[in-house]
């Protein structure tokens, strides 16, 4: 029963949300979320199943700046990286439909995510911290990896940021199995 309530209570909040954006079916579709989430790999295969274009920001602010996002952080310190990312994002959201990764703390920043809920469907990939924690600790190349405890990093960082990325237009969990049954969650989501 609840969980029937739940799905006639999402329903309604994905029709609400897409009438309040007039449609969702010509907005760019933002990804949002923590490291680990599948946002990049999910994105591309969502991309690819609405046939539209993907991009992932921080390849994308990487190529701008023609620098690492580490190279950016440790050069220009956050707050230029985060001028940049803005930057980048705004330039991504005027070139149409799209489906969109972000790094995890762009919709952190106040500006980019007025900035992102103000053109595009954001969508929250929502992952429990076991399951987070299984995908970024298979990635060497994370910082968050050469803290002294790296879990309970990850599970703070999560706290912190879960009540700023429920404010995305939809929240889909992310999926612990074939990415595609995260994909057809979010186009059920998103009507698209």
């Amino acid at each position: 029963m609840n969980n029937r309530l739940d799905s006639e209570n999402d329903q309604k909040a994905a029709e609400a949300a897409c009438l309040e954006k007039e449609t969702c079916g010509r907005l760019p579709i933002v990804l949002v979320g923590i490291m680990g989430a599948g946002k990049s790999t999910v994105g591309k295969q969502l991309a690819l199943s609405l046939g539209l274009p993907f991009f992932d920001s921080d390849h994308e602010i990487e190529a701008a700046a023609d620098m690492t996002v580490q190279e950016i952080f440790d050069a220009h310190g956050e707050p230029e990286f985060r001028r940049v990312e803005r930057r980048v994002i705004e330039r991504l959201l005027g070139q149409g439909e799209m489906v969109l990764a972000t790094g995890g703390g762009a919709y952190m920043d106040e500006q980019t995510r007025a900035l992102m809920k103000a053109r595009s469907v954001t969508v929250w990939l929502k992952a429990d911290l076991d399951l987070l924690w299984r995908r970024v600790s298979r990635r060497g190349g994370r910082p968050l990896l050469k803290q002294p405890n790296p879990k309970k990093v990850l599970s703070d960082l999560l706290k912190e940021r879960e009540p700023v990325y429920a404010e995305a237009d939809f929240t889909v969990q992310s999926k612990d199995g074939p990415h595609m049954m995260t994909v057809d969650a979010i186009r059920k989501a998103i009507k698209r």
